[in-house]
């Protein structure tokens, strides 16, 4: 693989969309430039999905839908704010929002972080199937409904329904919590979540805060299991 220190520098104002993530593709299991600089983004949808390859990126100003969806090894970062669905489907590697992050943010991620700075929208984490979600701000109502397994850590407040119809997942909130979807309960928080928690804030470099101050959200597990009495 190429091991070059030189930043390729895509302006998308002069490079179509579909070439510059063409480019990227192309770089799965070849060689290439390992750091790219995305300019002039301007709220593009699609920008640097299905990655596959051992790079970073940083797209320089705001994201439309679907940023860094299905990335897998690579780093994303986005400057600016990301639209819906930023991080979806990931796979793994990494995806950094400087900013907030709209609706159904890592929305079915499979593995991998995603960092958000600022808050995010409704339906954060909406089916999560085993990544992590560290949003240092605010989430928004209905976020990890159905989430199936995975972390998401939540630093400011969360919405209504949170967790609602969830399975395994661990959800962390340090702040208020809106309300608690279908099925979902808090829980005590152990040495081994609390592990679990200072490992993924200091992962995203989250400082300056304590790991006590967070409450534990989880399923309850009666809406998964099946029970005679409900087929009357």
């Amino acid at each position: 693989m190429s091991t070059t220190t030189e930043i390729e520098v895509v302006d998308l104002s002069l490079t179509p969309l579909r070439e510059l993530n063409q480019r990227l593709h192309d770089l799965a299991g070849a060689d290439g430039p390992r750091s790219w600089r995305i300019t002039n983004p301007s709220g593009a949808h699609n920008i640097a999905c299905g990655l596959d390859a051992d790079i970073d990126v940083v797209v320089e100003g705001h994201a439309g839908y679907y940023c860094a969806g299905m990335n897998k090894q690579a780093r994303v970062r986005i400057t600016g704010t990301a639209g819906q669905g930023v991080a979806e489907n990931m796979m793994s590697g990494r995806v950094t929002v400087d900013g907030n992050a709209s609706q159904a943010a890592g929305a079915t991620a499979h593995g991998g972080l995603l960092h958000v700075r600022g808050d995010a929208s409704s339906r954060c984490g909406i089916s999560l199937k085993g990544a992590a979600i560290v949003v240092e701000g605010s989430i928004g109502h209905m976020s990890a409904f159905m989430a199936q397994t995975g972390t998401i850590v939540v630093c400011g407040d969360a919405g209504d329904a949170l967790g609602d119809s969830m399975y395994e997942a661990h959800i962390y909130v340090r702040g208020a919590v809106a309300g608690l979807g279908a099925d979902c309960i808090e829980k005590e928080l152990r040495d081994v979540h609390r592990a679990e928690l200072g490992g993924l804030l200091a992962e995203a470099g989250v400082a300056g805060v304590d790991v006590a101050d967070f409450k534990r959200y989880g399923s309850a597990r009666n809406l998964y299991t099946f029970k005679i009495d409900n087929t009357y």
